[in-house]
């Protein structure tokens, strides 16, 4: 019995027409839903964003820079059930409740992986919450997650601008052995991130800015 990953799947107005293991899913581009969940650290007046770097072993996507925590909803599941994602991938006990929705996203990306051609249509609940667990506190699950990083959310909303070329991330990888982690530092540019629309990452780091001063305009 194969121990691959079943999602639920919809048709165009999202009405459920079944479930498919997720190699079906991506390779047929089957919608199906998933759970996006970004931290932010206050900092200095400011805020720092919270964002990962993906295994390269990953399906879809390796390497990229990506949303804190993601993950797709297994068949069955709901998006309080998916905030597991967030101690399996990142280590940290951050309950649904403590969540903040931030909006709903759909998107259509396609591409190869390791010389496989995927269609990945999703559409995804996006949640922030504020955070000051210090990256040294993070415990990575090295098969989905190759790195933490942050960065100063005006400066982000500056890159996906186009304001600035690129910006310096301060982070953790894991150690040779894994259980570890070590300080990196790493050049970002809006290239080296997911491909998705600018303006889900600036609708993002804009609602985080809100999210942490309700008050500021």
């Amino acid at each position: 019995m194969s121990d691959e990953e079943w999602f639920d799947i919809y048709d165009e107005a999202m009405r459920p027409i079944g479930t498919a293991a997720r190699s079906e899913v991506h390779a047929r581009g089957h919608w199906h839903r998933s759970f996006h969940c970004w931290l932010a650290r206050p900092a200095d007046g400011g805020l720092m964003v919270r964002f990962q770097r993906r295994a390269s072993g990953k399906d879809t996507f390796p390497d990229c820079f990506d949303i804190t925590v993601a993950g797709h909803l297994a068949a069955g599941e709901t998006h309080r059930d998916a905030a597991r994602e967030i101690r399996e991938e990142i280590g940290l006990d951050i309950p649904f409740e403590k969540l903040t929705f931030l909006f709903e996203h759909r998107s259509v990306r396609e591409g190869i992986a390791r010389g496989v051609p995927f269609i990945d249509r999703e559409i995804s609940r996006v949640y922030g919450a504020l955070s000051d667990a210090p990256l040294d506190s993070f415990r990575l699950q090295i098969e989905e997650t190759a790195g933490i990083y942050e960065a100063d959310a005006d400066s982000l909303i500056a890159l996906f601008e186009g304001r600035l070329p690129e910006l310096t991330a301060e982070g953790r990888v894991p150690s040779a052995g894994g259980r570890e982690l070590r300080p990196a530092v790493e050049r970002v540019t809006p290239d080296l991130f997911v491909p998705r629309e600018p303006s889900y990452y600036l609708d993002v780091f804009r609602r985080l800015q809100r999210l942490s001063a309700p008050d500021r305009s």
